[in-house]
């Protein structure tokens, strides 16, 4: 009993400077790979346009799955809606992305956006106002995800709404923004969605530099990202939410306010996966109702349960090795990427409920 007492203490300092070192290790190769995609092409650490791309939106898939895990991992709400949160952060770029495509008005910003005037629109919606500035457009990327969050949170917690209630709610949130969206009379491209983005801040995309800046962007905001949740998670709100997460009738028998300690960390959470979907669209370089799919919200709480929820570093890991396989597996069997993905699902939940980071635990003990 004694022995294994005072080993205890020196296998979570040696795993926290594995999981440390990885991190670092791949935030190296990730800030490599835009300098490794202006050796020449067949140079051996020739790092492909497809690499660089695919890299950048898996960084922020990483933020969306950043987001889930500090609310789920540790508050303890399952959303299934944060999928939409992370495409009003794409949509809210996309705007201001549209809105410098078109014949140039007075003050030299695009009258109506060029899909409107297919449709035969002749004036801008009020909605659209303010969209042809940047700081504007980043701002409403952060604050639409977490007014909308603030507003279901607040009817959510005060009524107690908890677990699979919680969890059904924000899915039908995301389903309904997503036959919203659809239509066309919405003012938001129907089904069409935005594409075809010219610029962005005076840079033309679709060029090596625009691609490895919005790259860099991403880089830098992850790592923002993980800081702020790794502060946060290790301060005394970050105890508060794990109580609450636990043992919440407990908590709110001491005298915290339970319903307050959740709606920030879920509006914080929106806010994030907001952030994620903003840099998303410029990288991918279109967004469409589509990214409102309750499924997408449903895959991404299955990047966490792989990794490890709880952990931060695990609902990165996850993001990053469960779309790595997507990519791979999608590129020769596509009709297969849904039975492996809820394959996937079913043997973390029986044989590996802490994810990744649960097994590496498991291996060290051992």
């Amino acid at each position: 009993m004694s022995a294994t007492t005072a080993e205890t203490p020196r296998l979570r300092p040696t795993r926290a400077l594995i999981l440390r070192g990885l991190l670092l290790a791949g935030l190296l190769i990730l800030a490599l790979l835009p300098l490794l995609n202006r050796l020449p092409p067949d140079h051996a650490l020739h790092a492909s346009d497809f690499i660089v791309s695919v890299s950048g939106k898996w960084m922020c898939y990483a933020m969306l799955a950043l987001a889930i895990d500090l609310a789920w991992g540790y508050a303890g709400i399952l959303s299934l809606g944060h999928g939409a949160f992370f495409a009003l952060g794409g949509y809210a770029i996309g705007m201001h992305l549209m809105r410098l495509i078109g014949p140039r008005g007075v003050y030299g910003h695009p009258v109506l956006p060029d899909f409107m005037v297919f449709l035969g629109w002749t004036e801008l919606p009020w909605y659209w106002w303010g969209f042809q500035f940047f700081p504007f457009a980043l701002l409403m990327a952060l604050a639409v995800p977490g007014l909308l969050a603030g507003l279901l949170g607040w009817l959510a917690f005060r009524s107690r709404i908890t677990g699979v209630y919680l969890s059904i709610i924000t899915q039908a949130m995301t389903y309904a923004l997503m036959l919203a969206f659809f239509r066309n009379d919405m003012g938001f491209g129907g089904n069409n969605g935005f594409t075809d983005f010219k610029e962005l801040l005076g840079m033309k995309l679709n060029t090596a530099g625009a691609r490895a800046a919005l790259f860099y962007a991403a880089l830098l905001s992850l790592s923002g990202a993980v800081l702020l949740c790794r502060h946060l998670t290790r301060s005394k709100l970050g105890r508060v939410l794990v109580a609450v997460r636990d043992a919440e009738s407990r908590v709110r028998f001491l005298g915290y306010s339970t319903v307050s300690v959740k709606l920030s960390v879920f509006v914080l959470s929106a806010m994030l996966a907001g952030l994620g979907g903003a840099l998303y669209v410029p990288l991918v370089g279109i967004i469409n109702p589509g990214e409102f799919s309750p499924g997408n919200s449903i895959e991404a709480v299955i990047w966490v349960a792989v990794g490890g929820r709880g952990t931060l570093v695990g609902a990165l890991l996850g993001a990053f090795s469960v779309n790595a396989v997507k990519t791979w597996l999608t590129s020769f069997a596509p009709d297969l990427w849904l039975f492996a993905l809820g394959g996937l699902f079913v043997a973390v939940t029986l044989f590996l409920p802490r994810g990744l980071i649960g097994l590496m635990r498991k291996g060290e003990e051992r």
